[in-house]
């Protein structure tokens, strides 16, 4: 994925900046001297000196993958990580002047895109679930003379440049949609290790469940906006746009459920909380 956004980058500035009949040569070396003393030609190079997951990014939660609920089942996966980038950006020429200016058309070029556009990305980049996002010159490189010392160079003008991409590494599972929880509090003295509690503690059991609202007959399209309640309790909600709702807080027993569609008569529904069939759908 990284060679993909070196490539992604290559494109963009020969395109952006643009550079024809490559006149320019964009490169992705450690500036080292070794490396600079060979060039021929002037030469734009961005040095990936560092990569840091982006902890604020990263929400490290479960999420269902669209359209995946089929037959009782749903296939869920942890979210991608969010990886920064940050490369050094230097220009290179015999003439110091040359180099001013060709830094400052790269920086021109890099600064009209703060967010990369789908069009340039290549092969693993275009299946991106978010937007790549890129920061020019919004910092300065941790101590640039030791930096350029270890590299055994000479000093020069170099940017700051950090792009924040996605990483997924994570596996896709598969099972059974869960229909109802149940949420336990009481007193325990051993917590996490012996989770029972007190025998002659306080103790509370409260239970939990969802279910899909759907159009009768046809295609069984799922109905967003519509009023669900559990008829006497006072709980109440609105389906989602997949026509999903959860409702909960309430011991076990016999329950009804009932729903007002945007037009139209409500529906009802007897149930039982908790369900060994998890029936809680309705249909109109």
């Amino acid at each position: 994925m990284l060679a993909d956004l070196d490539e992604t980058l290559r494109n963009m500035l020969i395109a952006e900046i643009p550079v024809k009949n490559g006149e320019v040569e964009i490169s992705f070396h450690q500036p080292r001297r070794e490396w600079s003393t060979r060039l021929t030609r002037p030469t734009l190079n961005l040095f990936l000196y560092k990569v840091a997951q982006n902890a604020a990014l990263s929400r490290h939660e479960w999420e269902e993958l669209p359209g995946s609920r089929q037959n009782g089942q749903s296939q869920r996966k942890r979210s991608p990580l969010r990886v920064d980038c940050s490369y050094l950006l230097t220009a290179w020429a015999a003439d110091p002047q040359d180099e001013h200016r060709l830094l400052t058309r790269a920086m021109m070029a890099l600064f009209r895109a703060p967010i990369i556009p789908e069009e340039r990305l290549v092969n693993t980049l275009k299946n991106q679930p978010y937007p790549i996002q890129a920061i020019l010159a919004d910092h300065q490189p941790e101590n640039p003379a030791e930096i350029w010392s270890a590299l055994d160079n000479e000093i020069r003008p170099a940017v700051s440049y950090r792009l924040t991409i996605a990483l997924d590494p994570w596996q896709v599972f598969t099972g059974p949609l869960v229909r109802t929880f149940t949420l336990r509090t009481g007193q325990s003295e051993q917590l996490p290790l012996h989770p029972d509690f007190k025998i002659d503690g306080i103790s509370a059991e409260s239970l939990f469940f969802g279910g899909t609202i759907r159009q009768k007959g046809g295609d069984r399209a799922p109905r967003p906006a519509v009023q669900v309640a559990i008829k006497g309790t006072g709980l109440f909600t609105i389906t989602d746009k997949d026509g999903r709702f959860t409702l909960g807080g309430l011991p076990a027993g016999q329950y009804t459920l009932i729903a007002w569609p945007p037009e139209g008569r409500p529906v009802e529904k007897a149930i039982t909380v908790p369900s060994d069939k998890g029936d809680y759908d309705l249909e109109f």
